[in-house]
């Protein structure tokens, strides 16, 4: 997982970057991280988890496609509402109540929505469980090989 990677190595929260530093600082740890990722930093074979933003960047796009597979894991805006909470974890989303939340969650799949297609396989995770997704991307990267 990126972002824990990143509070790791940084000795704070996220949150707490953003809120010292901003959105852009963040993005620039964060890029540097997928550089070290795919640079075989972390190790080889692995699985990588990345923010929904992490892929803003075409640097970033073109770094993990030539690394890997790269796999969209998609949900419904009330979907991620309930597996962001409503605490302040997620600076992007602390926008004061669950209608702010909601607005600026959808906006930003809006504008991301581009990046999002930009990948190999997507899988709506809507209403299913993990083992769920688990199977569909095993049967996706089963027949890729």
């Amino acid at each position: 997982d990126l972002d824990e990677i990143i509070e790791r190595e940084a000795g704070v929260e996220i949150k707490d970057i953003f809120l010292a530093k901003g959105e852009a600082h963040f993005r620039e740890i964060e890029s540097e991280t997928i550089r070290r990722l795919v640079g075989g930093v972390y190790g080889t074979g692995v699985i990588a988890a990345t923010g929904g933003g992490a892929v803003i960047r075409q640097s970033n796009r073109d770094a993990l496609k030539g690394w890997g597979i790269v796999v969209c894991l998609r949900a419904s805006v009330d979907e991620i509402l309930i597996r962001a909470g409503s605490g302040d974890e997620r600076p992007l989303l602390d926008t004061g109540d669950m209608d702010g939340r909601r607005k600026k969650i959808e906006g930003l799949l809006k504008e991301r929505d581009e990046v999002y297609r930009d990948c190999d396989f997507t899988v709506e995770t809507t209403g299913i469980g993990v083992a769920d997704v688990v199977e569909k991307i095993r049967s996706f990267l089963d027949n890729a090989v």
